[in-house]
């Protein structure tokens, strides 16, 4: 079994995290992982992007020309990685800030409002959660027990308040999901 996944989006919106959070979930259930972040020069607003690999073996190569999972949190990351998805990929956008609907017939699109869900939460920066938790539903990569999990190992002892939000926003990422591939 190997899962890749890139996590694209503006900075600030937590791309980074959510990939380096599936890593180490990944990596506490004792598979291989690799993480490559990649962001331009800005601090907020400017480019993000990661790479995650997950497999139950040794991992080739890090690098991704042609994932099979993409979670868009972004119009650009959808204008972007759309091109780029393996026929018969997964293509997890947020619907929230994507103004176009997906041209390609051979992948398939999820749309999740990510952003509203976020906003309802009360804190906008739980869209990556969000995000993340769309992705747990439609992939096999690792189950929310996992990442509820790492969230508590590597994250509640920077901001403890936040886990149960978390958690909460992966859940509700979950139930989007699985609500908008039964219509899809």
């Amino acid at each position: 079994m190997q899962h890749d996944i890139v996590f694209s989006g503006f900075g600030g919106q937590g791309v980074l995290f959510a990939g380096q959070l599936l890593a180490y979930a990944a990596m506490d259930r004792g598979l291989y992982v690799t993480w490559i972040p990649s962001y331009g020069p800005e601090m907020r607003g400017g480019t993000a992007n990661c790479t995650v690999v997950v497999a139950d073996e040794e991992i080739g190569s890090p690098l991704v020309n042609h994932p099979m999972n993409v979670v868009a949190f972004n119009n650009p990351s959808v204008d972007k990685y759309e091109p780029l998805v393996t026929a018969g990929g997964l293509l997890i956008y947020n619907a929230s800030l994507t103004a176009r609907t997906l041209t390609r017939p051979d992948i398939r699109g999820i749309p999740i409002h990510a952003s509203e869900v976020a906003a309802e939460l009360g804190n906008a920066r739980l869209l990556n959660m969000v995000m993340l938790g769309a992705l747990l539903q439609l992939s096999d990569v690792l189950p929310i027990e996992a990442i509820e999990t790492a969230l508590e190992g590597h994250m509640s002892t920077r901001r403890p308040e936040l886990l149960a939000l978390n958690c909460q926003a992966l859940r509700r990422g979950m139930a989007l999901a699985n609500f908008a591939s039964a219509i899809a």
